[in-house]
């Protein structure tokens, strides 16, 4: 998937506003803690990222409410 398009991606089970499954960075290379064994997505064996980008949270919030009006149309 696009990095760019990964930060707009539908929300995965395990996502909250602190962790996400995968990296949600849309520039991975550039996080500070990119690789980091106990922090990054892409170093830790069950794929959760524990440093999402600052406005992570915000976008949390935005894609659980469009997750939850899309449900509530069905």
């Amino acid at each position: 998937m696009n990095p760019k398009s990964v930060f707009h991606a539908p929300l995965h089970p395990i996502d909250t506003e602190i962790q996400t499954h995968g990296c949600r960075h849309t520039n991975p290379i550039i996080c500070s803690r990119h690789s980091l064994p106990t922090v990054c997505a892409f170093a830790r064996e069950d794929n959760i990222c524990l440093a999402p980008p600052k406005s992570w949270a915000k976008q949390f919030k935005k894609l659980k409410n469009e997750q939850s009006n899309s449900s509530e149309e069905k």
